[in-house]
């Protein structure tokens, strides 16, 4: 009966992170600022290619999965939910999002910048805590930790993508530096005043 009650909260914390996530990706989108790293990559791979988004979305998340299946980090039921649920939150907050007036200008879009970065923080960590599978850069990520802690490694996986992404054609903007240098702390320092550990078990 514990098991099962203890499997019943790491789904719970596994949906509410995707859907924390997915409102965070929102509100950074909505922001128009530039987007984060694996984005930035996504989009520079579809415009040198002419791949629709997402096909090369799907190659993309693909290649990052198959990079942290070498260090022996497989895919989890975690994987799949994530992008299920992050895809289908941020399909229905964006709109509404962008076609809010309130958000024509340069000061609330910075705001709604800042606020993105602490909600996208909490549902990596949650969703990661609940150690059922990660998404695809987070999964390249941790396959690196140890040695780097993944405060780091995310940051060089968000910001390799960027840099490649861009040299592709992709677009970058004071989002996705922010991305970059903030989300890897934010996500350890939420982890940790959470207690959740977001490692992955390795096959």
């Amino acid at each position: 009966m514990s098991r099962h009650r203890d499997l019943s909260g790491r789904a719970l914390l596994l949906v509410g992170g995707a859907v924390v996530l997915g409102v965070g990706v929102a509100l950074l989108l909505a922001a128009d600022l530039g987007s984060d790293g694996f984005s930035t990559l996504v989009n520079g791979t579809a415009r040198a290619t002419g791949w629709p988004f997402a096909l090369a979305n799907l190659l993309v998340s693909v290649a990052f999965l198959l990079l942290a299946a070498t260090r022996r980090l497989f895919p989890g039921v975690g994987t799949v939910v994530q992008v299920l649920l992050v895809g289908v939150v941020v399909s229905v907050l964006l709109p509404p999002l962008e076609r809010w007036d309130a958000l024509d200008g340069l000061v609330p879009r910075v705001a709604l910048l800042v606020l993105s970065l602490p909600v996208l923080a909490t549902g990596i960590a949650c969703y990661l805590g609940s150690r059922l599978g990660a998404g695809p850069i987070e999964s390249a990520a941790l396959a690196w930790d140890p040695p780097v802690p993944f405060r780091w490694s995310y940051t060089a996986a968000q910001g390799a993508s960027a840099v490649v992404g861009w040299l592709l054609g992709g677009t970058l903007g004071v989002g996705t530096v922010a991305v970059v240098v903030l989300l890897g702390p934010l996500v350890d320092l939420v982890s940790r005043r959470l207690h959740l550990d977001v490692h992955q078990s390795r096959g």
